[in-house]
């Protein structure tokens, strides 16, 4: 039996890891890495246009399985386009390995032709990046890459120069047990102790959520049911926090609703679990609220607020330690009040979608947000574009503890919905994914629909076809400046989506949406509705100020934009009419 090379080797210790697929393009370093996948049963390769695509579906399949995804670029140009997706995985706790070819090793350092230094260029967005430089090397170096991966949560970079990958292995490695899922941890009790007892001191508690609550939902609900407290969520905290939840009071920050901000200015006890929201001037300054916060990740306690406790564990395990210890309080005051707030603040927002939205043109996006969730799957894979995409899946999807909404939420990155989508599909055919991108983002990648065409993959993109940069624009606007190049000249999406040999459909009126999305949903490949929608949709809210501008948030203040919010206003009306009676 012939030798195996490295390449046979690193292919075989993925599979063992239990990788599926490898996202890349092909070409010279990585050459060898990809004909061994090709004689590796258990992984497939999986080839999209642009690798800034493949780092992007990596980071999706890894969020939707929580097992390790890989991504490759060959050497120089080719893995220096992964970075943009890498960095959105790494900043998502996404684990994804990624390969990053590299020149021979005889010309490292020497300028040779499409030289770059993959070991310092990752070095941001990865736990561990470093360069294999001798086969011997490469069993142990590959396995602590992927431990650092799925351990961590988060990017490895392996750096692989073409020469060595084509090298003789060494003796079959020894297969080592690997990681496959991250563990549990409880805080110490004397930080248990400390929260208990804050707990028990405030007589009006709010609890503000993140993505750390993700498989927490019970406790959480448990707890607020004990305390009487209102929870508020952050973008990433909607789908794992919102649904079956009857202390809801909507969402903090520039796509917020409801009563969240009151709730979180309100109290005299502000709980943050699990979550990392960037925007410090929608939280408390600490001076009358009290702010506790319980994160798995160490490095995120205290970076957005003054603490008064920081606690360290994992918000299922720490709410079911403090649970049964803290004293149950029975007074609702608090929380009836803030339930009336939301219900009252969705209801005097909603007019805008209410009135003749059906009949409007250039098409509400708003009503278009609402239709695809009324007509979505119950289990469905959202992916979602950065900017207006952000505002329309935040007020109008509804999470029920099956769908999932994946998105740049953290790192903000344009042209992330129709990459992620490919991940997500390859992950289950029969899922129903949907990609929500909006024309700019579309346009960017655009290339990589011909993945879905090649492949089959039945992803339906609904896109938000305004003609412009729209959260640029508001940007600019609430700064003062007149919109300069956020227009888009666009063609008809759904004509460039046939010739490619997919389902397209463009959709101008309102009328013809719900049709036009049934036919796309039952179209067993590929399908596109591209929807004219409406570039002045949203209006300023009247109490921002220029300074309120901070890149993408608008980062003071309290914050509702115009615009209806879909089925949360029943929900929110729904909790009032739970409301014990005096």
């Amino acid at each position: 039996m012939a030798r195996q090379n490295v390449a046979e080797q690193f292919v075989d210790i993925l599979a063992r890891a239990g990788v599926r697929r490898m996202y890349g393009v092909v070409g010279d370093s990585l050459n060898p890495v990809v004909d061994a996948v090709r004689r590796n049963a258990a992984v497939d390769w999986v080839q999209v246009r642009h690798e800034e695509a493949a780092a992007f579906a990596a980071g999706a399949e890894a969020q939707i399985t929580g097992r390790l995804a890989v991504c490759a670029g060959s050497c120089g140009p080719g893995n220096l386009h992964l970075i943009n997706g890498l960095y959105d995985a790494h900043r998502s706790m996404a684990p994804v390995l990624a390969l990053a070819s590299h020149i021979p090793t005889a010309e490292i350092g020497l300028g040779f032709f499409q030289e770059t230094h993959p070991e310092r260029l990752f070095e941001e967005c990865s736990h561990y990046n470093e360069m294999i430089s001798s086969p011997e090397q490469m069993p142990r170096l590959v396995r602590t890459a992927i431990q650092h991966a799925v351990g961590r949560g988060g990017v490895s970079v392996v750096t692989l120069p073409g020469d060595i990958a084509s090298r003789p292995a060494p003796a079959k490695a020894a297969e080592h047990a690997l990681v496959t899922s991250r563990p549990t941890a409880r805080p110490g009790d004397p930080e248990i102790d400390k929260l208990v007892r804050l707990i028990d001191e405030a007589e009006r508690v709010t609890l503000f959520c993140g993505s750390g609550t993700a498989g927490a939902h019970a406790e959480v609900m448990e707890f607020a049911e004990r305390i009487k407290s209102p929870i508020g969520h952050a973008l990433r905290g909607k789908e794992w926090i919102q649904y079956d939840n009857k202390f809801d009071v909507g969402m903090s920050g520039l796509l917020g609703y409801g009563a969240a901000y009151e709730a979180t200015h309100e109290c005299e006890l502000l709980l943050l679990l699990g979550t990392d929201f960037p925007y410090h001037a929608f939280l408390p300054d600490g001076s009358d609220v009290k702010i506790a916060q319980v994160d798995i990740r160490p490095e995120r306690l205290g970076r957005r607020a003054q603490l008064e406790l920081a606690v360290w564990g994992d918000v299922r395990e720490t709410l079911r330690c403090i649970t049964p210890r803290v004293r149950a309080k029975h007074d609702r005051r608090f929380l009836d009040r803030m339930l009336k707030k939301h219900a009252d603040a969705l209801e005097g927002v909603v007019g805008a979608y209410t009135r003749k939205v059906d009949k409007h043109v250039p098409i509400h996006p708003e009503y278009v947000a609402s239709v695809l969730d009324e007509l979505a799957d119950d289990d469905a894979v959202f992916t979602v574009d950065t900017g207006m995409c952000n505002v329309w899946a935040a007020r109008y999807l509804t999470p029920n503890g099956r769908r999932r909404v994946i998105g740049s939420f953290s790192h903000g990155s344009m042209a992330n919905a129709l990459p992620q989508a490919i991940g997500a599909q390859f992950t289950d055919r029969e899922r129903q994914v949907v990609s929500m991108s909006g024309d700019g983002g579309f346009a960017m990648l655009m290339g990589d629909f011909l993945t879905l065409v090649q492949y089959d993959l039945p992803v339906k993109i609904v896109l938000f076809d305004n003609s412009a940069l729209g959260m640029v624009e508001l940007e600019m606007m609430v700064a003062g400046l007149p919109a300069y190049g956020t227009t888009n000249r666009n063609p008809d999406f759904a004509a460039v989506a046939r010739a490619a040999g997919a389902f397209g459909v463009r959709v101008e009126k309102p009328k013809h949406l719900a049709g036009a999305l049934k036919d796309a949903f039952r179209h067993p490949g590929p399908a596109l509705v591209d929807v004219v929608t409406d570039p002045h949709a949203l209006s300023i809210p009247p109490k921002i100020r220029a300074d309120m501008v901070q890149g993408f948030a608008l980062s003071a203040g309290k914050m509702v934009l115009d615009g209806g919010v879909g089925r949360m206003v029943q929900m929110a009306r729904s909790n009032l009419r739970n409301l014990p009676r005096p």
